[in-house]
């Protein structure tokens, strides 16, 4: 490593840890320049101020999508505040790598170590972000959906600009109509997507352990209620093929007409054609942080 790209490390790491110049030096110097690795070593030899700004929560952010030949990537980078996401260094950044999580398949490894138009890579430009901004800045998840035989449709929403909000979904559909007939519907079930957060497309792949957990919550419910065993019975088995209805995007209400179920308004669009949604992703900023 030359003394001046040593020197440009060495200042960043001061600039994310408030840890003094020898210390930075021997932890860039023992990690081979590797900033992240370096905060941790940091981190580990029980310097407190290395873990002061990378401990912080950073729940807000943006949710970023690119598409390109029925190819889509969805990424969600995150920040401390919401002020920080509307920077426009911020968006251009979330941008940018939205397109390289496209060329990468969504593979997080990959995206990171990926170079960007200013000829470094995404782990590097990420700690030069964290350093002008002053917030922990992190790239939380990525998801990709390709061409297969599959039409793909993506929705933003609380959009700050064209594909890029607080809420992204990316979904997948298998049909033997033609594509120009079931756009609507496509984008439709996008925004159902957003907007009801279903777990599963149907009963059978919502996941055995939600389904289990939900049914030891509504035994507990019932169970002082001092009702006769079976209504107790028949109430927990509606309670529970409610529970699917509301978390199954088939099982759903159609969000365009509540009297419909979403299954229902798919067979009335193919008639005899056949459809399948075959796959859905959403991401929301800050779910789960």
């Amino acid at each position: 490593m030359s003394s001046g790209n040593l020197l440009e490390k060495v200042k960043q790491l001061r600039k994310i840890t408030g840890v003094g110049y020898k210390d930075c030096k021997n932890a860039i110097d023992e990690t081979q320049g590797d900033i992240e690795k370096s905060v941790e070593l940091l981190r580990k030899k029980g310097i407190a101020k290395a873990s002061k700004r990378m401990s912080r929560v950073a729940a807000e952010g943006l949710i970023c999508i690119y598409e390109q030949d029925n190819q889509f990537s969805m990424i969600e980078i995150n920040s401390e505040t919401d002020f920080v996401a509307k920077n426009n260094q911020f968006v251009n950044f979330a941008e940018e790598i939205s397109q390289l999580a496209l060329i990468k398949s969504g593979k997080m490894e990959d995206i990171l170590n990926s170079t960007m138009t200013n000829k470094k890579n995404v782990k590097d430009n990420l700690v030069d972000l964290i350093s002008k901004i002053g917030e922990k800045i992190t790239l939380r998840r990525s998801a990709f959906i390709g061409k297969d035989k599959s039409i793909n449709f993506s929705y933003t929403h609380s959009s700050l600009k064209k594909n890029v909000g607080k809420l992204g979904v990316l979904l997948s559909i298998e049909t033997t109509k033609p594509k120009n007939e079931i756009l609507n519907l496509g984008k439709q079930l996008a925004m159902q997507v957003a907007a009801s957060s279903p777990l599963a497309i149907d009963k059978e792949s919502l996941d055995q352990n939600i389904l289990q957990k939900e049914k030891e919550i509504i035994k507990e419910e019932l169970k002082n209620s001092g009702k006769d065993t079976k209504i107790v019975e028949k109430i927990a088995i509606g309670k529970l093929n409610k529970f699917i209805a509301d978390n199954t995007l088939l099982n759903q209400e159609w969000i365009m007409d509540p009297k419909k179920k979403v299954k229902d308004v798919l067979k009335e669009v193919v008639g005899k054609d056949k459809i399948e949604i075959k796959k859905f992703i959403r991401f929301k900023v800050g779910e789960g942080v």
